[in-house]
């Protein structure tokens, strides 16, 4: 794929950048009309006189009306059409009828042709079956939903799949988890276009959050803990509501009334982590929500998502989200 196909826009007075979305019968609305919508959101603001931001497409194999989950139709123009228009990035929206994906020939084609001149090539939810049916996933690290990881894995098995991300970037590929995620993963590609500004700017007028992280999970970790049938869903509750208490293995072990050394093997085989490594994503996400959503000092964060102290959570926030609290919480209070 080629990455310097087309050169980054040294302003917003630049032309265009056109964006192409795939469409198809069956395809999920939100994963279409949410990365749209964010693109022309983006083109808000622009001074008055200069062009757009992004120029949008919404293309179909052979054109014409089709029909998404949500039985809304959606007016599209044929790939065929857009034979001779450069493309910066291509956007993939998922979404099927039943419970098989089924990759539609004519967008798999369109997409292999013209893989090589597009800047960026993305995806949204189970847009990857068809990227990866186009033969442009094998052996690189990509996001989807949660519910589809493991039929992608079975039917394209060289695919490196990442069951957490909200979404992921592989170089030029961008592919996202599901549904919402496809906003996630817009703003990212308009951050990267035109900064942070623009980007946090069209966050807000959609009243979404800016930004989820791409590493962010997709899910909420208390809430997996407990849905899941092993055995510690009573645990891993009390666990999320005392989160400056004690959690060391001894602590839960009593709680769970099982010897230390046989909760510690017990809880790993069954959960499949550590106990230790549980109680610190719940920390980190306790941490993120109270930086997000309130204006709480950072040592009362620490404090209350359970760190020793400041600095331990300064680690904490480096090692798996690769930035600080301090600057996370200014991208979601739009002060990057």
């Amino acid at each position: 794929m080629a990455d310097n196909a087309f050169e980054r826009p040294a302003a917003p007075g630049c032309r265009p950048l056109r964006v192409v979305l795939l469409a198809y019968d069956g395809m999920n609305l939100l994963d279409l009309a949410g990365p749209l919508q964010a693109l022309t959101t983006a083109n808000r603001g622009v001074a008055a006189g200069a062009p757009a931001r992004y120029e949008t497409i919404v293309a179909s194999g052979a054109g014409g009306t089709v029909l998404t989950t949500a039985g809304l139709p959606v007016v599209t123009t044929a790939v065929s059409s857009l034979t001779a228009l450069p493309i910066d990035t291509l956007i993939v929206p998922g979404g099927c009828w039943g419970e098989d994906y089924e990759v539609s020939v004519a967008l798999r084609d369109f997409i292999a042709a013209r893989v090589a001149s597009v800047r960026r090539l993305c995806s949204v939810c189970t847009g990857a079956f068809l990227l990866a049916a186009a033969g442009q996933l094998d052996g690189r690290r990509v996001a989807t939903h949660w519910a589809w990881l493991d039929k992608l894995k079975d039917r394209h098995p060289t695919i490196d799949i990442d069951a957490d991300s909200i979404f992921i970037r592989d170089g030029a590929l961008w592919t996202s988890a599901g549904v919402s995620s496809g906003i996630d993963l817009t703003l990212a590609l308009i951050e990267d276009d035109f900064g942070p500004r623009v980007a946090i700017d069209a966050a807000r007028q959609m009243v979404v959050f800016m930004r989820r992280a791409g590493g962010q999970s997709q899910f909420s970790v208390p809430l997996v803990a407990q849905s899941r049938d092993h055995g510690f869903a009573e645990l891993h509750g009390w666990m999320a509501a005392n989160l400056a208490s004690d959690l060391s293995v001894a602590r839960l072990a009593a709680r769970a009334a099982m010897a230390p050394r046989t909760f510690a093997r017990t809880y790993a085989a069954k959960v499949g982590r550590t106990p230790a490594k549980t109680v610190e994503l719940m920390r980190l996400e306790t941490a993120c929500r109270a930086l997000e959503e309130t204006d709480l000092p950072l040592k009362t964060v620490a404090d209350k998502a359970g760190y020793a102290d400041e600095q331990q959570l300064r680690r904490a926030f480096q090692r798996h989200m690769g930035t600080n609290p301090a600057t996370h919480r200014a991208r979601f209070s739009g002060q990057l």
